[in-house]
């Protein structure tokens, strides 16, 4: 397996944000949400080819061969690891309640649940959350800017592109120092998350006249809810 170099992501990414602040302000769309849609659109197709070649075919034979109680396990150890950023972020966001909660879910999980393979927290009442850096940045008054499709990692505005770079610094999955055990685990989290969104893809491609559009209007509109926590300001009509 190749290996997967944390620096070289995070410029990546970096490289992405300032070319996505360049163009947005020398080239427009006509949509003030997604000034540069014509890059944004070969990204998409970008990534689209590369899912429908590797990714989405190796998820669909991972969640075909793996039973369900394994995959599920799987999900819930991952999202245990994600769980403690999740209460650092609603920490930062002045939320200290549900942080608490978040990091009460990680002990829990992590002891009795074995290492997040079991999510005992759930059984018990602790709601998970989902909370990342983007999100704080909007929190804080950070405007979205421009909307951005990033190599592999899809969509996100400008605002949410840098709160990747600090959600990938943070990753403590990408610091694991055993490079087989790192790639190993990088890879299995990016298959598990394809699977858990299978069944999306049908209910995509029947809704979807253009599925670029809906990707993107979709994903805006979930950012918003998430970072308002379901309630959202109404926009203001010109």
């Amino acid at each position: 397996m190749i290996e997967m170099n944390i620096g070289y992501r995070l410029k990546s990414v970096l490289t992405v944000t300032v070319l996505a602040g360049l163009l947005s302000g020398c080239a427009s769309s006509g949509n003030q949400k997604d000034p540069i849609e014509g890059f944004n659109r070969a990204i998409f197709s970008f990534n689209e080819g590369v899912d429908t070649v590797l990714i989405k075919p190796v998820a669909q034979g991972y969640d075909a061969v793996l039973p369900t109680p394994v995959r599920t396990g799987v999900t819930n150890f991952f999202g245990n690891i994600a769980d403690f950023f999740i209460g650092v972020n609603n920490l930062l966001q002045g939320k200290p309640g549900q942080a608490a909660s978040d990091l009460g879910r990680v002990l829990v999980n992590s002891t009795i649940g074995v290492l997040g393979v079991i999510d005992w927290a759930s059984d018990m009442g602790m709601e998970k959350h989902d909370e990342d850096f983007g999100q704080t940045f909007g929190r804080w008054g950070m405007g979205d800017g421009a909307y951005v499709v990033v190599p592999i990692f899809g969509p996100r505005t400008v605002r949410d592109t840098a709160g990747l770079v600090l959600d990938v610094a943070a990753d403590p999955v990408g610091h694991v120092d055993h490079v087989p055990t790192r790639n190993t685990l990088l890879a299995l989290r990016i298959v598990d998350t394809r699977a858990d969104l299978l069944p999306a893809d049908k209910v995509i491609e029947e809704a979807a006249l253009d599925k670029y559009s809906y990707v993107r209007d979709g994903y805006l509109q979930s950012r918003k809810n998430l970072i308002y926590d379901g309630n959202a300001p109404r926009e203001k009509l010109d």
